[in-house]
């Protein structure tokens, strides 16, 4: 490749006093841009002047009196010479870029002039063992604040001066506010690796995945996060204003002759089932059902284990609720709780896993809180987290806090909802509002097996009805070897994002066009 005098790249990274670090820089950064691009550089860093190496010739944007990335961030975009730029983001780990690292990445610029934003899977260096991150295309869904991203940028300055630059109001966000700002104004691409293609490497410990990790978040991060995003949504148009959209729930058609019909799908866990059904049978309110929907075909063995509850089993008992139970013989949680759904003689739907617990007085509180206010189309609860341990006992996980989703308010949750994770749990929706939006969905979506089809639910029902929440925990949630989210690997927490994210890409669509809707009438 020839060297393009014309073309001038602005690199921007931190550079701290500490004098080994500083060699570290030199050798991953300095030098593979230096020697290995075929464009000329230049050179911007972030740091202590008075602590500049030898080496370093460029442009020092002092950074000693700042306590926020976006001031800094901003002077440094400023003094950019080049129309594109690329961002180190070396703040807390060591980055080593491959010599060719730029090239490629120019190069990319060129074949897709209308990006805004580049980024790149890397290798993730942990003690003496190398892991290759693959990332996430992007697409218009990919609006979760916790999405990574790597740790290097290309930007295209034509189209960040287009934005109010970074917000200098922010502690937390600053990089994701300025993507989704971008985005809004151009496409966000992806560099990706099949064998040994990372553009960098990155040394940090590698950490075990956890589903939980969102809870550990400071308040101020989340609120800040909810901001950008309610910003976001506004601009695009995505937006629900409080109360927009909002119905009351419909009245049932099926004749209930229940309160609530609890709904358990399940698949080969009979050592399990026990402990989700006497759950049901101990609840302070027992005007209502439940239905054990088995999806492992008649020789799953959770049959047996369910029967014990019925009339004529050993654990059967009188006057206690009916257990009705469903056997089928393909294994999709969506294809079961829509059975359920269809055979349901409760007003209203409870969900309930098969290796979980109501607490004793759930249903009650579920009952109570749709009864306050006819516009509530589904209910979500809190709950707790509990560890099977190997002697068989319960234990409860002290260190992960009541899942409460505290983030959820009246007035922006169902908007916020599309930023987070999920949305709590236990869940109850009406069984004729279930009905009238189409069901639950059985992995037509794309990436879905078995995962979100509930979450999907929510999502629409949030854009017409209320969502009540119930923030003491009414649920106990079950850890163990064979749960969902028990040691979960990476490759499955990203087929689950995609499949979330795709669910957040059709509601942002969908939410435009109400807007729009309404707009046209108005």
């Amino acid at each position: 490749m020839t060297h393009n005098s014309n073309l001038t790249i602005t690199c921007i990274f931190h550079l701290p006093e500490n004098s080994i670090k500083q060699i570290q820089i030199r050798e991953g950064i300095w030098k593979p841009l230096k020697i290995g691009s075929s464009y000329t550089v230049q050179w911007v860093a972030l740091g202590k002047k008075e602590s500049s190496p030898q080496w370093f010739k460029g442009t020092w944007i002092d950074s000693i009196n700042d306590t926020e990335l976006s001031p800094v961030l901003n002077r440094a975009f400023e003094q950019s010479q080049g129309s594109l730029i690329l961002y180190i983001d070396n703040s807390e780990n060591e980055v080593s870029l491959k010599y060719s690292c730029a090239n490629i990445f120019l190069l990319a610029a060129e074949r897709y002039p209308n990006t805004g934003i580049f980024y790149a899977d890397y290798d993730l260096l942990s003690g003496d063992e190398k892991y290759p991150i693959r990332l996430l295309k992007h697409h218009s869904g990919r609006v979760r604040d916790n999405q990574d991203h790597g740790k290097i940028f290309l930007f295209r300055k034509e189209i960040f001066d287009q934005t109010s630059g970074f917000d200098q109001t922010l502690k937390y966000h600053a990089l994701y506010d300025i993507r989704l700002k971008m985005s809004e104004r151009a496409a966000i691409t992806h560099i990706s690796n099949k064998e040994k293609g990372s553009l960098y490497e990155v040394a940090a410990a590698k950490k075990d995945a956890n589903v939980f990790d969102y809870l550990m978040e400071e308040k101020d991060s989340q609120l800040e996060a909810e901001s950008v995003f309610t910003n976001h949504l506004k601009r695009t148009g995505a937006f629900l204003a409080p109360h927009k959209f909002i119905n009351n729930r419909p009245l049932p058609c099926h004749d209930p002759t229940l309160k609530a019909s609890v709904i358990i799908p399940v698949n080969n866990r009979p050592e399990f089932i026990g402990i989700a059904l006497e759950s049901c049978l101990n609840q302070s309110v027992q005007n209502i059902e439940v239905i054990v929907v088995v999806n492992g075909g008649d020789d799953d063995p959770t049959i047996g284990a369910v029967k014990r509850y019925q009339k004529g089993g050993d654990k059967y008992v009188n006057g206690q609720a009916d257990i009705c139970l469903e056997v089928v013989d393909i294994n999709n949680i969506g294809f079961c709780l829509n059975m359920g759904v269809s055979i349901a003689k409760g007003e209203f739907y409870v969900q309930l896993d098969s290796d979980d617990r109501l607490k004793q007085n759930a249903i009650e509180k579920i009952l109570e809180m749709f009864d306050s206010d006819p516009e509530i189309g589904i209910v979500i609860g809190s709950y707790n987290v509990w560890e099977l341990e190997n002697d068989g006992t319960l234990v409860r996980k002290n260190e992960i806090p009541t899942v409460t989703h505290d983030e959820w308010t009246k007035e922006n949750g169902r908007n916020n909802l599309l930023r987070v994770g999920g949305a709590g749990a236990p869940r109850s929706i009406p069984i004729q509002l279930i009905k009238d939006v189409g069901y639950f969905g059985m992995n037509e979506e794309p990436f879905s097996r078995n995962y979100a089809e509930d979450y999907e639910l929510v999502i629409r029902i949030s854009e017409c009805y209320r969502v009540g929440r119930i923030f003491d925990p009414i649920y106990d949630v079950i850890r163990h070897p064979g749960g969902t989210d028990h040691s979960i690997d990476q490759e499955t927490i990203d087929r689950n994002d995609e499949a979330k994210d795709w669910m957040r890409k059709i509601a942002l669509e969908r939410r435009i066009k109400l807007n729009q809707s309404q707009n046209e009438f108005s």
